[in-house]
């Protein structure tokens, strides 16, 4: 039997979008009134890179080019988290290409994600700025949960409906993505650390295939499925349905195997294993639809599929042509419109940790008063500096619902770790980094995180805003404060507050007086003034 290539994605992929500089914010946040015709997404995967280019017309993105080079990315990352120098050099000299596409093709709005490799190699390696440097784009790293919502969101957009609920799962090269959803809203979501690459090379050193291992392979794969299967039982799903590498080679296989079937069986899986064993060396694995380039992780994809469709109780498993890239479009399309995932977030977050939403509105309506006034001097320009502080001064006051004592740093905390989809790792840490600094001593409160450097000075200018605002609407009443204004050159600010009015008062004033201190100890310093008639 002759091996076929078939196209096949994985679980290791990158976004860029948040973490940039200022010029590249430009390029990527347009003004909302411009319509973007070319989106662009990129999946930084742990074998292969992939980036799909689409036309947006009538508010349905239309794929009108793909690319994907194998990289094998994962194969370079050594224990302490470090990628050789062969590996970054192979991953570069292919984003310079995906970079030369971008260009010639003028996309107006780009995205490219980074999930389990990049997660692993973090921020602080070099490695991630030379991507964007190659790229020409920035690099955002989304949490397994935030990755696993974007799959669910490209398979939903790429599949034929189903009544009821269904269960979808993607298996790459570090991990395994697990959502059961209704419709277009995924429920419940899981990223483990099972991956095709990581389960060959443990179980399956030097290539050799016997039972025995086999055995071993796919029971390290049931306990850690077994903690969290029954969050995916519940209420009936209709149907499993399978999206990217591993499932979809599998699928490729089975096809040329038995003709008709279209769909991935358990039978079909304990047969491939069964000629897996029979083979007993990966090299000597020859069938129908399996690529070479699959071929090495092929057997630990198959002990962790096999193993998912059971715990799940699912005979059957059909298989998606979306996955994370085609999620990234779709998600990028609701941002673009009125169904940005990250304002869903935002909103959840307000009735779960009681928010008064009166106060939060009010907060948000000085702030952005106030960013309206320094948004120039303090290059606060950008669409992204509204939105970040807008949610910020919504979600301000959640630290309340532990304690009211140090409820920033509550709030800063909640932030950080909690599972916020629509945010990736950048935005969300600036999220944290605000809301932990808007009160008392400017300082990083509680966040713990790693500050993406192109935001350090904007974090700072924006909690500033925040901050003022906070304090002018301390009284807690519907009283307006429109009067305030606020100017700002460098690190000079003043504040210019009508003589008569609701900021005028003694309690006001002197909170003023003490934010002047708590400003002068970051090395900013606030002027305050009286104007109009006394």
């Amino acid at each position: 039997m002759c091996a076929t290539n078939i196209l096949w994605g994985t679980t290791y992929s990158i976004v860029l979008v948040s973490q940039q500089s200022p010029s590249r914010l430009r390029f990527l946040e347009r003004s909302a009134d411009d319509e973007p015709e070319i989106l662009a997404a990129v999946d930084l995967g742990s074998n292969s890179f992939h980036m799909i280019v689409a036309r947006l017309s009538h508010g349905q993105p239309t794929v009108i080019d793909r690319l994907r080079e194998m990289v094998r990315l994962a194969a370079g990352l050594d224990e302490n988290h470090s990628l050789s120098a062969e590996s970054q050099q192979v991953a570069l000299d292919c984003l310079a290409r995906f970079g030369e596409r971008i260009r010639a093709m003028h996309a107006d709005r780009v995205r490219v994600v980074g999930t389990s490799t990049l997660r692993s190699v973090g921020r602080h390696s070099d490695f991630v700025e030379k991507a964007e440097e190659a790229l020409g784009q920035p690099v955002e790293i989304i949490a397994g949960v935030e990755e696993a919502r974007l799959i669910y969101q490209g398979v939903y957009h790429s599949s034929p409906g189903v009544d009821g609920s269904q269960i979808v799962v993607d298996i790459g090269g570090g991990s395994t993505e697990i959502i059961r959803g209704s419709g277009s809203e995924a429920e419940a979501m899981e990223s483990l650390k099972l991956g095709c690459v990581g389960i060959s090379e443990r179980f399956f050193p030097g290539g050799k295939l016997t039972a025995q291992r086999f055995a071993r392979a796919r029971l390290a794969t049931r306990l850690e499925i077994e903690p969290v299967r029954t969050r995916f039982l519940a209420g009936a799903p209709q149907r499993l349905i399978g999206a990217s590498g591993t499932i979809r080679a599998a699928q490729a296989v089975l096809a040329a195997i038995e003709a008709e079937s279209s769909d991935i069986t358990v039978k079909g899986l304990e047969d491939l294993i069964g000629c897996a064993i029979d083979a007993g060396q990966i090299s000597r694995l020859k069938l129908p639809g399996l690529s070479s380039q699959r071929r090495p992780v092929f057997s630990g994809g198959l002990a962790i599929l096999i193993e998912v469709m059971s715990a799940l109780q699912f005979d059957r498993m059909s298989v998606s042509d979306g996955a994370l890239r085609e999620g990234l479009l779709y998600d990028m399309v609701g941002r673009l419109t009125d169904e940005d995932a990250r304002d869903r977030t935002v909103r959840a977050m307000e009735g779960r940790f009681n928010i008064d939403r009166d106060q939060a509105a009010r907060v948000e309506s000085t702030a952005m008063r106030l960013l309206d006034q320094v948004a120039e001097s303090w290059k606060l320009d950008q669409p992204l500096d509204r939105q970040v502080l807008r949610w910020a001064a919504r979600l301000h006051e959640m630290g309340l619902d532990i304690a009211h004592a140090d409820y920033n740093r509550h709030g800063a905390y909640l932030l950080e770790y909690s599972d916020m989809p629509g945010f990736p790792t950048g935005e969300q840490q600036v999220l944290a980094w605000i809301v932990g600094g808007h009160r008392g001593k400017f300082n990083r409160g509680s966040f713990h995180g790693e500050m993406p450097r192109t935001w350090s000075r904007r974090s700072k200018r924006l909690t500033v805003v925040l901050r003022l605002a906070v304090l002018l609407n301390r009284s807690r009443t519907s009283a307006t404060v429109d009067d305030v204004m606020l100017s700002a050159k460098g690190r000079k600010l003043t504040v210019a507050i009508p003589q008569t009015g609701p900021e005028t008062g003694p309690l006001t004033w002197a909170d003023l007086e003490r934010e002047v201190e708590f400003l002068a100890d970051v090395n900013l310093k606030m002027t305050l003034e009286k104007v109009g008639e006394a």
